[in-house]
């Protein structure tokens, strides 16, 4: 029972974030709805032109070659309605993936960083919101189609012969019921081949990435075994869904044979007693396999719903959780005071704290230099002050006010961060610059270029700004995609600058070049840089050691 309990609100999460986002695509799936009925429609009035060719096959009446043409035009009429109505159906469908898409993405980059495994992430914007598109482009316009199409189909045999109609009722009824009993148990064996599928895109993705680290501690034979047994997991509850599909389908069968033995018995009754209307009667038998179609399109799109359901309950959490409480800023401040005031953090219950009573003070135009060796705690700083991580104890202030009281959107308005190795994407310069204010004009983009000395190397460059880089900065040396991550720092504007080694791995020649760009950069703002380098320790003269976690006092000057 508190299995039970504790799977509601999920449900009804998911339920939600369906309901949701099929409300917001209504609009488009209506020319779809109304398409299927009218293809019905054109089915009912084939049906009686065939059973008309058919009565005078029989010599019970007359059919030339205009009732002929009239039946394979409505066929036609019929395959083109249907077409176009599954491709409406599928571009509705891909608007509503795009948009679940977008809100998914945002929500993803929202969190900290490594909060989430990436093959867990990936598997959430591919597989997850992929499995929805059955829910929009099938299941949503075969739900209405299944209830208006039947019900047209029924009133159009019950004016042949009402008792056919009634009969044609009564198996719509028992439909959902032969449905329901078997999808009961596939929406839970959905949700769990799901779960499985998740699990084994994130384990194999994460691998693959740590491949070189499994090899060298020699763990690649016990990784490989325990993906053997996640995918054998995921196939066997892939099969459990199949099965449970089949028995759908089957029930349904099953019901359309009997309807239509009860329609051929009751018309050939009536036929050995001299049928009145022998038309009507073989309208009433063609008319079964339209009646049946709208349900056997519903049963298709009933296991994508069940499949959309169990995608949703992994979704609904992220997509509809609160953007989190916390203050929001009217506007970004000209520039910030730092406090940091006996800051404490251990990101482990289970090892030593990497942080303990760091306390200090940044003014507007003032650098602040983090030094220490590796593992000092320098990069945890940074860290806790965007705001990806929380502090055990302590108080982090910007201009007197705490900074956690921010929510986490507002408090990284506030920061411009250059981190070791900065991303650079596949683009143009300009659109890698662009990236630390997307609405920033081109004038701006090149204002930040110039300042960050991209300019000098750029214009040897046959595209200049407009030149393509590869993947990662791909074509540029170390330096270069330095400067263009500077760049992007000046083009942010940002009262709080937080660098993280900023000159590793630069010649002297080229250290000393982005030192002069660095000290621009900081120039009226408050700077946070982590760094080993003497040289820059000499050009910002205010440094904070760190090591073991903890700050080191100054050495005072020794007295003659």
């Amino acid at each position: 029972m508190p299995r039970r309990a504790g799977k509601d609100p999920q449900q009804a999460q998911a339920r939600a974030l369906l309901a949701a986002a099929a409300k917001e695509g209504r609009a488009a799936l209506l020319p779809p709805i109304l398409l299927g009925l009218a293809a019905a429609a054109c089915g009912i009035a084939q049906a009686w032109l065939v059973a008309r060719l058919l009565t005078a096959l029989l010599g019970y009446g007359e059919a030339g070659w205009d009732v002929l043409g009239g039946a394979a035009a409505l066929a036609l009429l019929q395959i083109s309605l249907n077409v176009t109505q599954e491709a409406l159906a599928a571009r509705a469908g891909e608007a509503t993936r795009a948009s679940l898409r977008r809100r998914l993405f945002s929500r993803l980059l929202a969190e900290p960083p490594g909060s989430r495994p990436a093959g867990e992430g990936a598997s959430l914007l591919v597989d997850r919101v992929e499995a929805m598109d059955g829910y929009f482009a099938r299941w949503m316009p075969a739900a209405a189609l299944a209830i208006a199409a039947p019900l047209l189909v029924a009133f159009a045999a019950a004016l042949a012969d009402p008792l056919s109609g009634v009969i044609l009722m009564a198996a719509g009824l028992m439909v959902p019921l032969g449905m329901a009993l078997s999808g009961i148990g596939a929406a839970v064996a959905s949700r769990r081949q799901f779960d499985a599928l998740q699990q084994l895109s994130g384990r194999f993705l994460d691998r693959m990435r740590g491949l070189p680290t499994l090899v060298l501690f020699r763990r690649q034979e016990d990784e490989a075994r325990a993906l053997d047994r996640a995918a054998e997991e995921l196939r066997a509850r892939t099969m459990k869904v199949l099965r449970l599909a089949f028995l759908s389908t089957g029930a349904l069968e099953l019901i359309a044979a009997a309807v239509l033995g009860c329609l051929a018995w009751r018309h050939g009754t009536l036929a050995a007693a001299g049928h009145p209307m022998p038309q009507a009667a073989l309208f009433c038998l063609l008319l079964v396999p339209a009646f049946f179609s709208p349900f056997r399109s519903f049963s298709v799109a009933y296991h994508e719903r069940l499949s959309a359901q169990g995608a949703a309950a992994a979704l609904a959490p992220l997509v509809t959780a609160d953007e989190g409480p916390g203050l929001r800023l009217e506007e970004v401040p000209p520039s910030v005071t730092l406090v940091v005031d006996h800051l404490s953090h251990r990101p482990d219950p289970s090892r030593p704290m990497a942080l303990e009573d760091i306390s200090f003070r940044v003014l507007p135009n003032e650098a602040l230099v983090l030094s220490g060796p590796s593992g000092a705690g320098k990069s945890t700083v940074l860290k806790l002050l965007m705001g990806f991580a929380a502090p055990e104890s302590g108080r982090i202030a910007l201009n007197g006010r705490d900074a956690l009281a921010l929510a986490p959107a507002e408090r990284r308005r506030l920061i411009a961060y250059l981190p070791q190795r900065p991303v650079l994407l596949r683009a143009t310069l300009r659109e890698n610059i662009r990236l630390g204010r997307p609405e920033a004009d081109d004038a701006a983009v090149e204002a930040a270029a110039r300042a960050a000395q991209v300019m000098g190397f750029v214009e040897a460059l046959p595209a200049g700004l407009d030149t393509v880089v590869g993947e990662g900065g791909h074509g540029l040396s170390g330096g270069q995609r330095l400067r263009v991550a500077l760049a992007r720092a000046f083009l942010r504007d940002a009262p709080l600058i937080l660098l993280d080694e900023p000159t590793a791995g630069l010649d002297p020649a080229t250290e000393a070049e982005v030192l002069d760009s660095l000290r621009r950069l900081c120039t009226g703002r408050t700077a946070i840089i982590a760094s080993h380098s003497a040289a820059l320790r000499a050009r910002f003269p205010k440094v904070l050691e760190l090591r073991d976690g903890r700050a080191v006092p100054p050495r005072r000057a020794a007295v003659p």
